[in-house]
């Protein structure tokens, strides 16, 4: 079973493709167009695009970034046939469904101008815009910085196919078809292609941090040398001690020199800490090991990390108070790789 997900501009041609392949190619379709319409009904907000990306984002914010996508993906199991999901739009959606095997992304652009005339032609309440509007909503979703919020242009760039909608339906649909032919020619090799060793040491570290006992951050560390694995750790409070879990988070405010005043969970040992300390307990030295994590260490993982020899580390993510500790490892020598630029940032609020 193929799923193929679809993203764009606005007017692009999201929806031809969709037809094409629902008509011609025997696709099951499935759209987070839809999916928002029937949330935003339910809520009695306008159907408008404004509450399409203000639902989207708060769906995003509390379930996570591929939620929508992933509730879409166990509909298209059911239906037992190749399937399309339509308008995808955060990077983080693209990983969810990456992992899943057999999923190919389709990109589509236009010229602006033919875009917009595309959607006055729609003539729907979502799209009755001004152009200078049109193209300001389209900026304020290209680029954003939050992994949960939308962000095309990234979107765009991680496609396995991108297609120019300049011309004709005929010339977007002949484009398509290539991609498919393509698809069948490659596709059934992708199960079978091996991660490298850097994707297999942070599987395994996504895997540890499924034990971790602090929902603001469940992360977990694979540290290996050698391309064999020496220790691992996870979130989590000291032996003996209770969980965040089962009692609630310990918050306290950190005052920082511009005055600024947030909150911090102190109840639980960071990852990367729990797994230097397992291996000081069981005598297996880090020296010119590499570290695996799900963001840029905090300041204090870091110190550890340089003075216990550790040469490599390999974020999944950036930090969005990682500035310190990038040039901490940068000073000490550290090589700093991450898979994923986008910038995760914790609430501090309990």
């Amino acid at each position: 079973m193929m799923i193929i997900g679809i993203t764009g501009t606005l007017g692009a041609g999201k929806g031809t493709i969709v037809d094409y392949l629902i008509k011609e190619k025997g696709f099951a379709h499935f759209s987070v167009r839809s999916y928002l319409v029937d949330e935003i009904i339910l809520r009695k907000l306008p159907v408008n695009r404004d509450s399409m990306v203000l639902v989207a984002n708060e769906l995003r914010e509390k379930y996570g970034s591929s939620y929508l996508i992933d509730q879409l993906y166990e509909q298209s199991l059911k239906s037992g046939r190749n399937a399309i999901i339509e308008s995808i739009r955060t990077p983080g959606e693209i990983d969810s469904l990456r992992k899943k095997g057999h999923f190919f992304l389709f990109a589509v652009d236009a010229e602006a101008h033919k875009r917009y005339d595309r959607i006055q032609i729609r003539n729907s309440e979502t799209d009755n815009v001004s152009f200078e509007t049109f193209l300001e909503n389209e900026h304020r979703e290209m680029n954003s910085t939050d992994p949960n919020h939308q962000n095309l242009q990234r979107c765009i760039n991680m496609a396995n196919y991108i297609f120019d909608n300049n011309g004709t339906i005929d010339q977007l649909n002949q484009q398509v078809d290539k991609a498919l032919i393509d698809i069948q020619e490659k596709g059934n090799m992708q199960e079978n292609i091996r991660p490298s060793w850097d994707e297999y040491f942070m599987e395994l570290a996504r895997t540890v941090a499924k034990r971790a006992t602090c929902d603001r951050g469940r992360s977990g560390c694979v540290i290996a040398r050698n391309k064999q694995i020496l220790v691992t750790g996870y979130v989590g409070s000291p032996t003996g001690l209770p969980h965040c879990d089962e009692v609630g988070h310990l918050f306290k405010k950190v005052i920082h020199e511009d005055g600024k005043i947030t909150n911090h969970c102190m109840r639980t040992v960071h990852a990367e800490q729990n797994a230097i300390c397992q291996a000081a307990k069981m005598g297996i030295a880090l020296e010119k090991a590499t570290l695996y994590c799900r963001m840029t260490p905090c300041r204090t993982c870091a110190m550890l990390i340089i003075n216990c020899g550790i040469t490599r580390v390999v974020c999944e993510f950036r930090y969005h108070a990682g500035d310190e500790s990038e040039e901490m490892f940068r000073q000490a020598g550290i090589t700093l790789d991450y898979f994923n630029h986008d910038v995760l940032e914790y609430s501090n609020q309990k």
